[in-house]
C-alpha cells in the first residue's frame, strides 16, 4: 500500500516508516521537520500541502504527527488547536475523498484528569476503554480528545475506516514533570502501569492498519500489559512493593543490585487488554522482560536518552 505517515520525523515515525518498508508498503513521509522517512515538508494543518499529498496516490493514512505534552510550554493553545484539530480534520476529509482506513495516534494523556492525576484515593485507578467522564487537565489532551471525536465522527458518518490508538508513554526523554525518580528506574517501574516500548507502539500502528477496514471504528488503549488485577487497587496504592513481589519474587533483589528503587505506591494503572481480543495486538516488552534483562545482565529493551530533542525543535532552535 501507499500510505501516508504524518510525523514521520519524530520519535514514532522513525521506527514506523522502516517497519512498514519491510512489509513491502510505499511510505510518504510528512513532517515539519526534516529527516530521513519524511519527503513532504510542512504542517498538517496546511490544507494544500496535505491535498497535494494526496494527489499521488493514497492507500492509506498513519496519522501520527502532533503538538505533544511537552510542547504545551513551548507553544500557544492555538497551535494545538491548529495541528492537533485542524490537521486532523484536513487528513480526515482527504481519506474521506480518497476512500481510504485512517489510523489516528492518540494517548492516554487526555484521560487523565487533575483529579486523577492528584491520586488522592484510596485505590489505584483502573484506567481503560470505558473509563468515563475525560475531563483532559491541558491544551494537549483536549486538542486530542477532541481529534478523536472527529475520528469518530468520519468513521459513523463518512465511511472512513478509522483506529484510535491511545498509546502510554513511550518517550526515550526524562519525565517533564518533577518525580521522585527519573532514568531508566522510572521508565522500567512504568512497564507495569503505563509505559511501552516505542517498537511495541509502532507494531500496534501496523495491527490497526491490517484491522481498519474490518473494524470501521475501534479505539484501543496500548501499553505493556499490566501483571496487576482490579482487585490489587487498594494494595497498589498502600504498599505496590508488595504486590510486585508478590508477582516478581526476584524484582526487589535484581532493583537493589541496580540500586534501583520499586514504587512504593502506584495510583493508577492502565489496563490494554482490550487490545489483545479487539486488534490482534498485545505488547512484546513488558515488566517480566525488564527483570529478565537486569537478571543477565543484558540490554534494557527500552530506549532512555536524557538529551533527546525532537526533529522539530532541533529545526525551531535553527530559525
Amino acid at each position: 500500500m501507499r500510505i501516508l505517515l504524518t510525523g514521520s520525523s519524530g520519535w514514532l515515525g522513525r521506527f514506523l516508516a522502516p517497519r512498514l518498508r519491510a512489509l513491502d508498503h510505499q511510505v510518504q513521509g510528512l513532517d515539519v521537520a526534516p529527516g530521513p522517512d519524511t519527503q513532504i515538508l510542512g504542517s498538517v494543518h496546511d490544507n494544500a500541502l496535505v491535498q497535494g499529498a494526496f494527489s499521488n496516490g493514497v492507500d492509506a493514512v498513519i496519522h501520527a504527527g502532533a503538538l505533544h505534552k511537552p510542547d504545551v510550554a513551548r507553544y500557544p493553545a492555538q497551535a494545538f488547536v491548529d495541528v492537533n484539530i485542524s490537521g486532523t480534520l484536513n487528513l480526515l476529509e482527504a481519506a474521506r475523498s480518497a476512500k481510504v482506513p485512517f489510523v489516528f495516534t492518540s494517548t492516554t494523556s487526555l484521560m487523565i484528569s487533575q483529579e486523577i492525576r492528584d491520586e488522592s484515593g484510596d485505590r489505584a485507578i483502573w484506567l481503560d476503554e470505558e473509563s468515563a467522564p475525560l475531563r483532559p487537565r491541558n491544551i494537549y489532551g483536549a486538542t486530542k480528545l477532541a481529534a478523536e471525536g472527529l475520528c469518530r465522527l468520519y468513521a459513523t458518518s463518512h465511511d472512513v475506516p478509522c483506529i484510535v490508538l491511545r498509546t502510554s508513554r513511550f518517550f526515550p526523554e526524562d519525565d517533564d514533570t518533577h518525580q521522585a525518580l527519573q532514568g531508566e528506574n522510572l521508565k522500567a517501574n512504568e512497564f507495569m502501569y503505563r509505559r511501552l516500548t516505542v517498537e511495541d507502539a509502532a507494531d500496534a500502528h501496523i495491527a490497526a492498519l491490517d484491522r481498519a477496514r474490518t473494524l470501521g471504528f475501534g479505539m484501543f488503549i496500548i501499553s505493556s500489559p499490566t501483571p496487576f488485577s482490579r482487585d490489587e487497587s487498594v494494595e497498589l496504592k498502600r504498599d505496590a512493593a508488595a504486590v510486585i513481589v508478590r508477582h516478581f519474587p526476584d524484582a526487589a533483589d535484581l532493583y537493589a543490585q541496580r540500586g534501583w528503587k520499586l514504587p512504593t505506591s502506584i495510583g493508577r494503572v492502565y489496563d490494554s487488554s482490550y487490545s489483545s481480543s479487539g486488534l490482534n495486538f498485545r505488547c512484546k516488552t513488558s515488566f517480566r522482560e525488564v527483570l529478565a534483562s537486569l537478571a543477565n545482565g543484558g540490554t534494557l529493551p527500552f530506549a532512555h536518552d536524557p538529551g533527546y530533542v525532537p526533529a522539530k525543535e532541533k529545526l525551531r532552535a535553527k530559525l
